[in-house]
């Protein structure tokens, strides 16, 4: 359980403008013999979670952007508007990718992106990757 809660916790914290990676615990657990179905939920479910509380962020963005606190920089929030304002809605199919994934999911919120939209679009990208590192770390792919 604790596993399961760790794997959760980075996921989630992955998935928001903090450092962090889940990846290497997702490829520890499935290691150490887990469930991989189990395993590709949990890390989906805090992944896709923390990349809601970017959307939300995004959608915040104006009453925030002042603070000390906030983590996105004002150019940096040009550059994913602009990314996204070029590429669309579809861009979140991206929001797995180290770097630019995070950025575009703060910029949906920014940009409003119904939750109906961007829900979906991120759990498939984010749900996609998981299943593709645990397929490859079990050596099926």
């Amino acid at each position: 359980m604790l596993s399961l809660s760790g794997l959760f916790l980075a996921a989630l914290i992955a998935a928001t403008l903090l450092p962090a990676q889940s990846e290497a615990v997702l490829v520890a657990l499935l290691l150490e013999g887990g469930d991989p179905v189990l395993l590709v939920a949990v890390a989906t479910a805090g992944n896709v979670l923390g990349s809601l509380f970017n959307w939300w962020l995004g959608l915040q963005v104006q009453r925030f952007q002042g603070r000390r606190w906030f983590p996105v920089s004002a150019t940096r929030l040009e550059r994913a508007q602009a990314w996204y304002r070029r590429h669309g809605r579809w861009s979140l199919l991206l929001s797995w990718a180290p770097v630019i994934g995070d950025p575009i999911t703060l910029a949906a919120g920014v940009m409003r992106e119904p939750l109906r939209v961007f829900l979906p679009l991120v759990l498939i990208a984010k749900g996609m990757r998981y299943i593709v590192l645990a397929l490859v770390t079990l050596g099926l792919m």
